[in-house]
Order: structure tokens, then C-alpha cells, then sequence
């Protein structure tokens, strides 16, 4: 139990995604600017890297055996774009409440690098299946956190009207987000 729980803190502090790893920077910097639309994004990414890592891990030690690894990156994409795929049908079909508040979201998480990441680092660093799905998971936690508390430091400096003019916009969001992935440095080797 140990070992699991280490896993979880591990990815949501040290090796936090898109502040420490710096994967996923696309949607934490696009979809961060309201608490509902960072909350969503990051409710969906822990969603979809789960999943992610259930059907890429089995698939892997298929490759293995084959002898054909250096497909990787290729299957794990194709499979990650099929499963979200599949997933926003299931959810249109069944959940059509859930799949109209995401909208937009589910189908971004295709070509969001962090659920490619946390799958080919789930093979790499060698975990079990069960480990794996807890990495998993905990990158995507991890993902959230940071998606909410950026998001809570961008309202607070778009409502802010002392951000000098030259400052505002972009140069203001990205010096924001220095300063956070600075701030979770702070957790380097706390596990």
C-alpha cells in the first residue's frame, strides 16, 4: 500500500505533469481561464489517461512479444484517439448530460501530450499493471490540481487592475505560470 500511495503523491507534487513535467502545457494555458472549464478538462484527462493506460499497458507486452516495441508511440496514439473516440459515443449515447457539460474538452484530450506521456512512463519506468493504473491516476489528479489552482490565480489577476498594461494578457499568464511550477519545485524530493 506504501508503494501505491507513494506513486499517487510522486505524480501530484513532484512530478506534477504540467508544472514539473512540463506535458499538457496546452490545455493548462487554453482552458484554465474559468474554474468550470479547468475542472472539467481535469475531470476528463484523470478519465481518459485511466483508461488510457488500461488498454496501452496490455498492449505494450503484446509489442514486446512481437518484437516490434519501436511501434509504440504510433499504436499508443492510435489507441488513445480511438479510445476517446469511443468514449465521447458511449457518453453521447448514454450520459448526454455529461458529454454537453465537457463538450469541447473530451475530443481536445486526444492531442493533449500528457496522456501519451503518462502511458509511455508507465512502461518505461517498469510498473505492474496495478501500479501503472495508480500513475495514472495520479498524473491525472496531479493535472487537475494544477489546472484548478492556475485557474483560481488567473481569475484573480484578470479581475486585478493593478497588472501594469504591458503586463496584462499573455506575458501576465505565463509569468504565472513560472511562478506556480517554481512553487511545486518546493515538493522535489519529498518522495
Amino acid at each position: 500500500m506504501g508503494v501505491y500511495f507513494s506513486i499517487i503523491l510522486g505524480m501530484v507534487l513532484v512530478n506534477n505533469y504540467p508544472l514539473a513535467q512540463f506535458l499538457g502545457i496546452c490545455p493548462f494555458l487554453g482552458v484554465s481561464k474559468k474554474l468550470d472549464s479547468s475542472l472539467g478538462m481535469g475531470i476528463a484527462v484523470i478519465f481518459v489517461m485511466v483508461m488510457a493506460t488500461a488498454a496501452t499497458w496490455p498492449i505494450m507486452r503484446l509489442l514486446d512479444s512481437w518484437n516490434i516495441a519501436y511501434l509504440q508511440t504510433v499504436v499508443f496514439i492510435l489507441v488513445i484517439a480511438a479510445l476517446v473516440q469511443f468514449v465521447e459515443m458511449v457518453l453521447k449515447k448514454f450520459v448526454p448530460a455529461l458529454h454537453k457539460a465537457l463538450g469541447v474538452y473530451l475530443p481536445l484530450i486526444t492531442t493533449n501530450c500528457a496522456v501519451l506521456g503518462v502511458c509511455i512512463n508507465n512502461i518505461d519506468l517498469g510498473y505492474n499493471y496495478p501500479q501503472a493504473l495508480v500513475n495514472a491516476f495520479g498524473a491525472g489528479v496531479g493535472f487537475l490540481l494544477a489546472m484548478i489552482i492556475f485557474s483560481g490565480m488567473r481569475q484573480k489577476l484578470e479581475n486585478n487592475d493593478k497588472v501594469p498594461k504591458p503586463f496584462q494578457g499573455v506575458p501576465i499568464t505565463m509569468t504565472t505560470a513560472a511562478l506556480l511550477s517554481l512553487a511545486f519545485m518546493g515538493f522535489g524530493g519529498l518522495v
